[in-house]
């Protein structure tokens, strides 16, 4: 097992009703920036739920973050901060709007010209943030327990993350009851998002450790076991919670702990998504069994360990082709010629880009542009 340091400060305030527990939360004698998307808040209840929490607040909303939420759109918030002396930001939403809160948060205080170094460096020069709370209504990304965020930039078709010890929410609401009247597709993505997640970070190599192995195989035995079942049940309210549950604990940082992570799938799909638009559990599911083949001899053993654990299945190969027909069964395709792409022509897009940032991924930092490219074209 690898050394590690795990410090989680974000309080977890899970279940019905929870909502209203934000009052106490949430600094009164500040304004506050209420941001969020398309509206989906105000049509499900959630909204009032939050502006009853915060009838004694002062608060000023920012409604219209995208789907992968764009930079431009964030430094428009940002303008708002500064000028209003914002000193809190709540997120309601799913991953895209408490990425973009991330963002902002960071993006406010930022000593420096240049707001984008933050993504172009990784989170490298934040050196603090606004203090963000959130209220999750799609679990997916994880991001309402980590110090992660993904911004694309529209002028220059990038999609880049950052990460930041500044950036984990002080809070955040996981109310299963929220989630009720999602689309089905909206699961279907978290579903996966949860799954790939758990992936990259235990389907890499054998590194001595047994608990982060087990609590991994929990997480994806729950979401084989619910996912199903809360695609097919929108108000079953146990399949939602330990979904929702899941998603969390998928990206909170603790499985991460003393073994070596992967990343590639998510690399190379953030490129599939700034070029070609595709949602990002899509890119997911298209790329993470191309990555496992074309690495399958350094990913024999835990390829097999995971098919015999969680899938009662022998071979590497058999693991692979059980996890495609899971996103299969959800309704998930895993091929770029599901949605009209050409390979050769995205392939070679993803190996210009990688060359020309000079990066490499997966834990032995060994897929760069090149094999990237080998990659996307195995998924044609």
């Amino acid at each position: 097992m690898q050394n590690f340091t795990f410090h989680n400060p974000t309080e977890i305030l899970f279940g019905k009703g929870m909502i209203a527990e934000i009052a106490g939360r949430v600094p009164a004698d500040a304004p506050v920036l209420l941001v969020y998307g398309g509206g989906s808040i105000k049509r499900n209840g959630v909204y009032d739920q939050v502006r009853i929490a915060l009838k004694h607040h002062r608060v000023i909303e920012f409604p219209g973050i995208e789907p992968n939420p764009l930079y431009e759109t964030c430094l428009k918030a940002v303008a708002i901060v500064q000028a209003k002396q914002v000193h809190f930001i709540l997120a309601v939403g799913g991953g895209s709007v408490i990425d973009a809160a991330k963002f902002i948060a960071a993006a406010a205080v930022f000593d420096g010209n240049n707001p984008w170094e933050i993504l172009r460096t990784t989170g490298g020069c934040v050196k603090a943030a606004l203090p963000v709370g959130t209220v999750l209504t799609l679990p997916a990304t994880g991001t309402e327990a980590n110090g992660n965020s993904v911004i694309s930039r529209q002028a220059t078709q990038e999609k880049l993350h950052f990460t930041s010890a500044h950036s984990f929410p002080v809070f955040s609401v996981l109310d299963p009851t929220t989630t009720f009247t999602l689309p089905k597709k909206y699961i279907r993505n978290g579903i996966v998002d949860a799954f790939a997640h758990t992936m990259e970070q235990y389907m890499t190599c054998p590194a001595g450790a047994p608990l982060q192995d087990r609590l991994a195989e929990s997480i994806l035995h729950t979401l084989v076991e619910v996912g199903p079942v809360t695609l097919a049940k929108r108000r079953h309210y146990d399949a939602r919670a330990s979904f929702m549950w899941s998603a969390t604990l998928a990206l909170n940082t603790l499985i991460s702990c003393g073994v070596p992570q992967d990343w590639a799938t998510h690399m190379i799909g953030h490129e599939l998504t700034a070029f070609y638009g595709l949602d990002h559990a899509e890119t997911l599911a298209i790329i993470m069994p191309g990555v496992w083949r074309y690495k399958l001899a350094a990913k024999q053993k835990k390829l097999e360990q995971y098919g015999r654990r969680v899938w009662g299945v022998r071979t590497a190969a058999a693991a692979i082709a059980k996890t495609e027909s899971f996103f299969h069964n959800l309704g998930m395709p895993t091929r770029l010629g599901d949605y009209k792409i050409n390979a050769v022509e995205a392939a070679e897009k993803v190996r210009a880009r990688f060359i020309a940032r000079g990066v490499a991924f997966g834990e032995h930092a060994d897929i760069d542009g090149n094999a990237a490219a080998a990659i996307i074209r195995s998924r044609a």
